[in-house]
């Protein structure tokens, strides 16, 4: 059977997150996920952007077994596996290395909810998973990646529906989302977000937390049974 469709959703979220200046020469990928027929779509492994095409995108399934391409896929792929195994609902992942999500990253630090652009898109802070331990690194490392983000999330009481996005000590972030589209999305709002944090701790080192009453209602009026922002 044809994946056209699912290629074309892949590619077009793998170009957005380029033109959103989220990655750099080859760094980062996007994999869109097709639930009825069990695969998923991801960006071939060390293709620059300005000559990806939409043919180029690997087609695999749930078990990392090759469907339908001919390039090798990302590096990253076992992890895309993973999530998309463990996590029902979701159908799109981004990973980048974009500059303030990695640093953050590599700082070992949570993102802080400072303000209510962070709020508009979720309650809590940005979690960062602790660094890998040694024997995941030497394991298989692109598996346990996943596993990673799966037990920061256990650890830390956070449900994956609401937080669509996580940092990994040392490494860098990942988001999910519906559709590969929200996903790119989602790293858009992690940087931008990661860069405000950043900025604000610059301005003021001591800057207090989010007031609980500014949370509730910037994340409501976007996401609640009463939200009001947008058009119907």
């Amino acid at each position: 059977m044809s994946y056209k469709e699912l290629k074309e959703e892949c590619y077009e979220a793998n170009m957005q997150l380029n033109a959103l200046g989220l990655v750099i020469y080859t760094f980062g990928n996007v994999s869109a996920f097709d639930k009825s027929h069990g695969v998923f779509a991801i960006k071939p492994s060390g293709v620059p952007y300005e000559v990806l095409k939409p043919l180029d995108i690997v087609i695999l399934d749930l078990e990392n077994k090759v469907v339908e391409g001919k390039m090798r896929p990302s590096s990253d792929t076992k992890t895309h596996a993973f999530l998309y195994n463990q996590w029902e609902g979701i159908g799109g992942i981004a990973h980048t290395h974009a500059t303030y999500s990695v640093a953050w990253a590599q700082a070992q630090k949570d993102i802080p909810i400072f303000g209510t652009t962070h709020a508009d898109h979720l309650t809590e802070d940005i979690p960062c998973a602790p660094p890998m331990k040694d024997e995941h690194i030497q394991g298989d490392y692109e598996h346990m990646t996943g596993q990673q983000i799966i037990d920061c999330f256990s650890d830390k009481g956070l449900d994956y529906k609401e937080v669509e996005m996580v940092l990994l000590g040392n490494h860098g972030p990942f988001t999910w989302a519906k559709d590969a589209a929200k996903a790119v999305y989602n790293s858009k709002v992690l940087e931008e977000v990661a860069r405000m944090a950043f900025l604000t701790l610059q301005i003021n080192p001591d800057a207090p937390r989010l007031k609980e009453a500014l949370i509730k209602k910037h994340y409501e009026r976007k996401h609640g049974k009463d939200a009001y922002y947008g058009q119907s």
